[in-house]
């Protein structure tokens, strides 16, 4: 549908666009207040000896987990200073990038980017950084993690020691492999086949202390098969290691604008960590708790370092996150899903993603012309982010490709504009491009929020499929 373009001078106060703001280096007052509020909720049961003996205390809120809070408020405002103190170094390495989305960027009378890109270096691959303080919080905290175990070395769970150290390592590596894909530029194939080899390690310590193979049947189907539960044997494995490549590509593919990448990370977080919560005070059996007191205990620091980096990446973004975030961020994810045993209800928390994904198959598997980039793109004049477009004529299509375009304009599900000879002009198939369809050009820091606030309904939907939906299929709702 066509949109009214606002009033000349509404249009001007929407699209005052932000630079770098002076002094960016300095942290606002009330950031490091809230960290600090944040943190201080850990140290109240780390404290009062009268909470830490209770029942309460000990099913829900271990002394270790406490320590983990104060490790992560630590960590919180540890990468908030360091962030800033590494920009330059990045830069003078080479590692930085040019945010096209900016008026700062070169363009010509017809505001057309000029090639090559001319504007404010902004440092890239930031998210290795948010990733290394994130390992050395975790490497601090094993000694607390186990540390009741101590005095009696024969109860020491040691493959719970080995999956927590495995976890690490496949986060470990994915960091690595990341920063060499923003360095190198990897070829796509590579990085589906990167989350895979990360991934060997967690599967294999997973095999070792016996990890379930099997799925529950839901109750339609139990009277077809005659059983409640279907093995899948190295099938589950399988499946977990696509897992990972999907959570790592899923959060790459959603990408383009200001504090995107990691706002998303956030919101998936915070829906696991509340989750996990969630099923601390639901469940009754030991393992499923401490399955989910994992998941938390990752979490959280993985929460703390990623809102430092969403304060230095939002709009106006003073450095990019790069793949090394979005492999960091997904790894995380999934080892998680998989050690807690949750994975399952992981992916439903990624339905923009999935969505984003579905939306987008048409251009990645080439049934229509797909740009190298398809990120939106800013019209200098008003400030604001529009759609970008791909160009093609309907009869050079592929049979599928015909069938596929037909549907999407009948369900006007994509911007369609007619030119001369038959030559098409549509908008680029991806969630962005669809919200900056449905909404209109947007300055880019709504542009975010509009994109977050979808993924926080995902979230709420995931929720009710998890635990109202799923009653209806099985007859016991863990």
């Amino acid at each position: 549908p066509p949109h009214i373009p606002m009033g000349e001078a509404k249009a001007k106060a929407r699209s005052k666009t932000k630079v770098v703001p002076e002094d960016s280096d300095a942290i606002p007052g009330w950031v490091v207040a809230m960290v600090v509020g944040a943190t201080a909720a850990g140290l109240v049961p780390a404290l009062s000896t009268e909470f830490r003996e209770s029942q309460v205390a000990l099913k829900y809120f271990p002394p270790p987990l406490a320590v983990n809070v104060i490790l992560s408020g630590i960590g919180c405002l540890g990468c908030l200073k360091i962030i800033p103190h590494f920009r330059d170094k990045f830069i003078k390495a080479g590692l930085f990038g040019i945010d096209l989305n900016k008026t700062t960027t070169e363009r010509d009378s017809k505001g057309v980017l000029v090639r090559p890109y001319n504007g404010i270096k902004v440092p890239e691959a930031m998210g290795v950084i948010s990733g290394m303080v994130f390992l050395v919080l975790m490497f601090f905290y094993i000694p607390f993690a186990f540390a009741h175990y101590y005095g009696d070395v024969q109860k020491f769970p040691h493959h719970k020691l080995t999956e927590f150290v495995a976890a690490l390592l496949s986060i470990a590596c994915m960091c690595f492999l990341g920063f060499a894909d923003n360095v190198l530029d990897l070829r796509w194939r590579h990085k589906i086949l990167l989350p895979t080899a990360a991934t060997l390690p967690l599967l294999m310590v997973y095999w070792v202390n016996g990890g379930v193979t099997y799925v529950t049947l839901p109750n339609i189907l139990r009277p077809i098969t005659g059983t409640e539960v279907v093995y899948l044997g190295v099938l589950y494995y399988v499946y977990m290691g696509m897992l990972s490549v999907f959570c790592t590509n899923a959060i790459n593919i959603l990408a383009g604008v200001n504090g995107l990448e990691v706002g998303q990370s956030v919101v998936i977080g915070l829906s696991v960590l509340a989750n996990s919560i969630l099923q601390l005070q639901r469940l009754e059996n030991e393992t499923g708790r401490e399955n989910h007191l994992f998941a938390v205990v990752f979490m959280i620091p993985f929460l703390a370092t990623s809102f430092s980096l969403l304060y230095h990446n939002w709009w106006p973004s003073r450095v990019f996150v790069g793949d090394t975030f979005c492999y960091f961020a997904g790894m995380t994810f999934a080892v998680v899903a998989i050690l807690g045993h949750f994975s399952k209800t992981l992916l439903l928390f990624f339905i923009p993603q999935i969505v984003n994904f579905l939306y987008s198959c048409p251009q990645l598997f080439k049934l229509i012309p797909c740009p190298r980039h398809r990120m939106p793109s800013l019209d200098a004049k008003s400030g604001r982010i529009g759609m970008s477009f791909c160009e093609f004529k309907v009869k050079e299509l592929p049979a599928l490709g015909k069938v596929v375009y037909k549907v999407f304009k009948t369900l006007r599900l994509v911007y369609i504009e007619e030119k001369k000879d038959g030559l098409i002009r549509m908008n680029n198939l991806t969630l962005i491009n669809f919200t900056l369809y449905t909404l209109g050009p947007l300055r880019e820091d709504w542009l975010t929020i509009s994109l977050l606030i979808q993924q926080l309904i995902g979230s709420a939907i995931a929720f009710m499929i998890r635990y109202k939906l799923a009653a209806v299929f099985y007859a016991i709702v863990e």
